[in-house]
């Protein structure tokens, strides 16, 4: 087996931990250090932690990067490489099955009230696009009827963690500093160097510098793999949103070319003035003019 397919077969084989920040948080050890960095807090033993991220095929479709519980508190933390403004109502659906499986043994239907561990929603963000610092991303936005105060809220915390931002977070957990050297060095890369090359440099180069050099040097093949998947995936979706921009600002083109040959037919002018004052073929506007107007409209 090439090197190529041993990596495409070990980006395949992992399926929910397809990706390098899942495999570093979830070594209890990384995950104590980034929990106590966001929250000040000082515990020294992992072993306090309880990762209960759902892995079950069942959940794909609301899959989470990492959930523990800590401090009577529920974690989900999240990945994110590209703008996604849905996240809310992701970990809405996530957390609602993480809460059903924590009480699958209460009586939901009794007098006691259930006691439920609080939740926490953060999301690590260290994508190309210019984003905040820091930013609250509410379920509340994403309702169709703005309308006063909303019945149901949830707020998830992004940390943009590219470049200098969050600097005193990411001095405050050296593995989540680390981790952002190294996307940041091969974002870097991509821009003069196919994607293997640019992973392979800033590997190289952080085995140098003691940036998870210890990681590296002892998971390199299997790190090499989920990062070019998740950089391969990355643009792949940055290509999908800038197909749908163009198609639908051709779409937006297109009605207006429709609603200006009507305006101008119902003032009487001629096919052939009307192409003239468009700057379209008299065939165009005469396969517009022949159609019916409540096509136009969808």
């Amino acid at each position: 087996m090439t090197s190529a397919n041993t990596s495409d077969a070990l980006t395949v084989n992992r399926t929910f931990k397809s990706t390098l920040f899942i495999m570093l948080f979830e070594d209890k050890k990384n995950l104590l250090e980034l929990y106590n960095a966001i929250t000040g807090k000082h515990y020294a033993d992992p072993e306090l932690l309880e990762i209960n991220t759902l892995e079950n095929a069942i959940y794909m479709s609301m899959k989470n990067d990492v959930s523990f519980l800590i401090d009577g508190r529920l974690s989900l933390y999240e990945h994110q490489s590209t703008k996604n403004p849905n996240l809310p109502l992701r970990f809405l659906l996530y957390i609602s099955h993480l809460y059903s499986r924590l009480t699958v043994k209460e009586n939901l239907y009794g007098e006691t009230i259930v006691q439920i561990p609080a939740p926490e929603f953060l999301i690590f963000y260290n994508g190309k696009e210019k984003m905040p610092e820091r930013q609250i991303l509410k379920l509340s936005d994403m309702y169709s009827v703005q309308d006063g105060q909303p019945k149901l809220e949830l707020e998830a915390t992004l940390l943009n963690i590219s470049g200098s931002n969050n600097q005193k977070l990411k001095e405050a957990c050296r593995t989540l500093g680390e981790y952002a050297i190294y996307t940041d060095k091969i974002r870097a890369y991509t821009e003069e160097m196919e994607l293997p090359e640019a992973v392979d440099r800033a590997m190289d180069e952080c085995i140098r510098e003691d940036v998870l050099r210890e990681f590296l040097m002892k998971h390199r093949a299997e790190a090499r793999a989920m990062s070019i998947f998740e950089y391969n995936q990355e643009r792949h979706m940055q290509q999908e949103r800038e197909a749908g921009i163009e198609k639908g600002r051709r779409q937006g083109e297109e009605q207006l070319l429709r609603r200006q040959v009507q305006k101008n037919l119902s003032r009487g002018m001629s096919i052939s003035e009307i192409a003239e004052v468009l700057d379209e073929t008299e065939e165009r506007i005469r396969e517009i003019a022949s159609e019916d107007p409540g096509e136009q409209a969808e």
